[in-house]
């Protein structure tokens, strides 16, 4: 059985600085499309809102409509009664029986007009519901056409990119396979506390890249001689000299070109 070929330390920073390379492109990409996602959640959250709402007022307008057909309707009733009752005064035997007829006359008047008052409030409940109405209808519409804008912008954007991205990711993953786990856990874990997603950096002008913390010359040559992994002591980032990192660039953008 051949033996498996040992991956030297030189090959482990390459394939890390590669990683790096695709999760940055990966980066950019996320980054074009910015809060645009976010936003159009926050439309479509808005529009689905506005649309319950103008429901909520529509059906309070058919409740309104209905309690003004039903106040209809007892006056209606009680024009029946006060007719009844005024025919039977006329037969009445004695004054006991024609006063309490008034009463239940004169009670009906008084449900009548509480009745037309009670119209009268509906009716002004009603013309404010329909300002309230068409001032959502307003709101609603506009959301819209905000939101079919954003939803194109964001599509076109997922058009040029979303193929890309796919690919780079699985890039990212078949790269992450040929490290060792112990190298992309400590990978992982620098990206996420750091300044752009940068674990993996090279030495620039004396410095690791992205930070104004120089590297001691004896610390740049050990880099250089590419024997052992080193991370910057301030920033933790892993460290490679700039003629690796020049190299694996140019590699990796003829990579990308064939996406």
């Amino acid at each position: 059985m051949a033996k498996k070929k040992e991956v030297t330390v030189e090959e482990r920073l390459r394939a890390l600085y590669d990683l790096q390379i695709i999760d940055s492109r990966i980066d950019e990409i996320r980054n074009v499309r910015g809060e645009l996602p976010l936003e159009v959640r926050d439309l479509e959250d808005e529009v689905a809102g506005l649309n319950i709402r103008l429901e909520k007022l529509v059906a309070s307008l058919e409740v309104i409509d209905n309690d003004i057909t039903g106040k209809k309707n007892l006056i209606e009733e009680a024009k029946t009664l006060i007719k009844k009752y005024s025919e039977q005064q006329k037969n009445v035997r004695n004054n006991r029986e024609f006063n309490s007829l008034t009463k239940e006359v004169e009670f009906q008047e008084l449900e009548i007009e509480l009745a037309e008052k009670h119209i009268k409030e509906f009716k002004v409940q009603i013309e404010q519901k329909k300002v309230v109405i068409s001032d959502t209808k307003d709101r609603l519409k506009e959301r819209q056409t905000h939101l079919k804008h954003k939803k194109n912008e964001l599509d076109a954007i997922l058009a040029e990119t979303e193929k890309e991205e796919l690919a780079l990711i699985q890039k990212s993953e078949d790269y992450k396979t040929q490290i060792e786990a112990r190298l992309v856990a400590a990978y992982n874990r620098i990206r996420k506390n750091v300044k752009n997603g940068l674990a993996v950096v090279p030495i620039e002008r004396g410095a690791s890249g992205g930070s104004f913390f120089t590297i001691p010359p004896q610390v740049q040559v050990e880099i250089a001689s590419r024997k052992k992994v080193i991370t910057d002591e301030h920033s933790g980032r892993i460290l490679v000299d700039a003629a690796l990192a020049e190299e694996q660039r140019a590699k990796m953008e003829k990579m990308f070109s064939k996406l």
